[in-house]
């Protein structure tokens, strides 16, 4: 009865998350997608420019309008911008230099063994947990999720013989949906620290608040969000998936060659020697990697802030020595062949981010994302809920904003001046209503075609389906989705019941002074 009721469930998810994946397989190629929203955008952007439209921007007071792109001025920034829009579009520089890197030690084999080693030495009871968890602490440095751990999380699940579109997915959901998550801190908690401060002062002038405010929080969620990750994945997506019938091969799993560990031992030396030229940088207070206008501000730093530049000289300098050591690369020209092979794996990827490069700069041009974001914040503003209900409310709005508006520090820019000042008159601390922000602005990412990395997550996807589109990104990805928004909610809950602290000096409650 049990199995009958079981299987019965396991059908109903299956046939949902296959419905989802119709639809949004039914639309256009995701490049003719972000064309069709940017000309909607534009017929939009006229629409309502004729209507009046307008709101109070919440931190400045300034009266936000619709920009009509119908215009002669919205003609002349359209077409003027074109190029810019595409070569300026953040995500895109930092993927192809990256790659650039990593196609250097992909093509000198150095990847390959490394994975090899890894289902060679890993228990194939763990590695999904693993994928996850390691998705989640990536956070640290987000491009390092994205460019390389969802693509190499794909092939680690292919040599383990379970599908890799289930790695895929799982390293995506701890990279992109656990991204508040980690046992370190990252950039985004200065980042938005800096802003809840600002609306904190709207209150209360002396009211500070420190990079590290949700720090104790975060660090738990790390856990479970990965066991999350790892049930969601077990349980749903790889029986939705079935077994794999691609034309990807996985790794040849066979003992390390005498070549090949000369070849880890070259790579090994030069990674010491990299870590080494590091942390004599970046640990002294005036070290040369320190920013020196702020040397004490290791966010700052050019570790932190060429995290990117970090990920292509040690891809590429340990690649280099592997190839040398094991007799892969022989001159220079084999080097150039691995970073241009993996260009070639980019081309539509590149297509797709230059029409999602004008449909996101349009958005912006005209306000639209702006005044989408104080209008629900208002709608939500008028309910007046209890302190618990109103945070899940709160919750639940930055995830749906999340869905329209892609940067976590914009929209936390918008919402701040109004939540932060609003929670604290009931008795909810800036601290807190920051957290509630952080758990809303994950969970949708994975869903959220205008999340910077989707594009790049559909490319990688399209490497073993080539039928795949947007709605299979999303009907993947779901089951994670609603799985991190309820561990995360009934966690904070019961944080709240007891009463922990959620990072250090940071209070549940604001008392006024």
């Amino acid at each position: 009865m049990n199995s009958s009721s079981s299987q019965q469930k396991k059908s109903m998810i299956d046939r949902f998350l296959g419905f989802v994946e119709k639809i949004g397989n039914a639309l256009p190629h995701p490049a003719t997608l972000f064309a069709g929203f940017a000309f909607g955008v534009v017929i939009l952007s006229w629409v309502f420019s004729q209507t009046g439209l307008s709101v109070q921007h919440p931190g400045t007071g300034e009266m936000i309008t619709v920009v009509n792109l119908i215009s002669q001025d919205g003609i002349y920034l359209m077409l003027t911008k074109l190029v810019k829009n595409f070569t300026n579009f953040a995500p895109l520089g930092v993927v192809l230099v990256a790659m650039l890197g990593i196609g250097i030690a992909e093509g000198s084999g150095l990847i390959g063994t490394l994975i090899r080693i890894l289902v060679l030495k890993s228990p194939k009871s763990i590695i999904t947990f693993v994928v996850v968890f390691a998705g989640v602490l990536s956070n640290t440095a987000s491009e390092v999720g994205y460019v390389l751990l969802v693509p190499l999380s794909a092939i680690i699940f292919l040599a383990f013989g379970k599908h890799p579109l289930a790695g895929l997915a799982a390293a995506f959901a701890g990279v992109s949906g656990g991204y508040s998550a980690n046992l370190l801190l990252g950039t985004i908690d200065p980042l938005l620290q800096g802003i809840s401060q600002e609306a904190a002062q709207i209150i209360d002038p002396s009211y500070s608040i420190n990079a590290a405010c949700n720090y104790y929080f975060m660090f738990v969620s790390t856990f479970f969000i990965g066991i999350a990750g790892t049930i969601v994945t077990e349980k749903i997506v790889i029986p939705r998936l079935g077994e794999y019938k691609g034309d990807e091969v996985a790794e040849d799993i066979h003992p390390l060659t005498k070549d090949e560990k000369r070849g880890l031992l070259y790579a090994g030396i030069a990674a010491l020697i990299l870590t080494t030229f590091i942390l004599v940088g970046i640990i002294p207070e005036n070290g040369f990697l320190r920013y020196s206008e702020d040397p004490s501000n290791i966010f700052k730093s050019a570790l932190m802030k060429g995290i990117v530049s970090w990920i292509f000289i040690i891809a590429a300098v340990c690649g280099i020595a592997y190839g040398k050591g094991s007799g892969t690369f022989k001159n220079d020209a084999d080097i150039m062949k691995g970073m241009g092979k993996s260009m070639e794996t980019m081309s539509s990827y590149i297509v797709l981010v230059f029409f999602a490069a004008q449909f996101v700069a349009y958005f912006k041009w005209t306000n639209l994302g702006l005044i989408c974001a104080v209008k629900g914040a208002q709608f939500l503003e008028t309910i007046g809920l209890d302190k618990m209900p109103l945070l899940i409310c709160f919750i639940f709005l930055a995830a749906l904003i999340n869905l329209v508006m892609g940067s976590a520090s914009a929209k936390w820019t918008l919402m701040a001046p109004v939540f932060i000042p609003m929670f604290m008159l009931v008795g909810i601390s800036p601290e807190l209503t920051q957290v509630a922000y952080r758990i809303g602005d994950s969970v949708t990412n994975i869903i959220s075609p205008m999340m910077s990395y989707f594009a790049l997550i559909v490319a990688f996807i399209q490497r073993y389906d080539k039928n795949a589109g947007i709605g299979t990104v999303i009907a993947t990805m779901l089951p994670y989705s609603i799985a991190f928004l309820i561990v995360w909610v009934v966690l904070m809950a019961i944080w709240l019941m007891l009463g922990l602290p959620i990072g250090p000096n940071s209070p549940l409650h604001y008392i006024p002074n």
